[in-house]
Formats: structure tokens, sequence, C-alpha cells
């Protein structure tokens, strides 16, 4: 089965996210995409099919997101990914594409929507929480 996470291993989500993927079984490919970032044809399709708008797939906490002005409503999809293209912290993560489909992970479980391959399957974050008990079900 071919997996891409759009990875930062800074961040604890794309790490949980990850640690479900792998958790299946799955080895995906990462991407990490602040050092190698997505073209713009390819972030443009990662927003769509995973049914975002442009402004909704940019990250704001700990970017440079208003320093750089992008809260001005006036701003078109172009220039929010231009914007993001430029400095790739600003594309929120984790973005997984399966072949059920794309996801913006956030909160890390939205990952099982396109990965059923995870449930069933014990998973607890990395701040504890349990996402799959130990009887495989979703909580």
């Amino acid at each position: 089965m071919s997996i891409t996470i759009y990875h930062n291993p800074d961040c604890g989500t794309s790490r949980n996210t990850l640690a479900m993927i792998r958790g299946a079984g799955i080895e995906p490919e990462v991407i990490l995409y602040v050092q190698a970032p997505p073209d713009r044809d390819r972030l443009m399709e990662l927003i769509d099919r995973a049914g975002l708008r442009v402004r909704d797939a940019i990250r704001v906490k700990d970017t440079p997101y208003f320093e750089l002005g992008l809260d001005n409503a006036a701003l078109s999809d172009a220039e929010l990914i231009d914007a993001m293209l430029a400095d790739p912290i600003l594309i929120n993560r984790p973005f997984v594409e399966t072949p059920h489909g794309v996801r913006l992970c956030r909160p890390s479980e939205v990952v099982l929507d396109i990965l059923p391959e995870a449930l069933g399957i014990p998973f607890t974050k990395e701040d504890g929480e349990v996402i799959i008990d130990a009887q495989g079900h979703r909580v």
C-alpha cells in the first residue's frame, strides 16, 4: 500500500500520525516538507483532495503568519499559496495521502478516516490519550 505523509518531526501531531501509520504495519513515504516542500500543483492538489480551502491549510501557530499579513482576508488563494511555498512552515501538517483519500490529520486520529487498516490496532498518543483501546475500538 502506498501512503505518503508530509511530516514535521518537531510536531507531536505529525509524530502521532506517523506512529499510527507504522502501527498498522505500513512504512509510508515520509516527506520532510519544510526541507522539501511540494510544488505549487502538488500543494493545491493536496488541499483540494482533502476538501479544504487554501486558508484552512495554512498554519498560524508558531509561524510568521501575522507578521506577513496573511490574516488579510483580501489575499487571494494564489497569494496564500505563494506564501506557503516561500516559507513551508506555513503549510499545516501533516497531510497524509492513502489509496482511500487525502486528509490534513489534525487531530492525528483523522488519519483513521483514510487508513482503515489501522482500526482495531491499539494506539495511545504521546501525551497518553487513548485513540484505539486494547479491544481495538476507536475511543
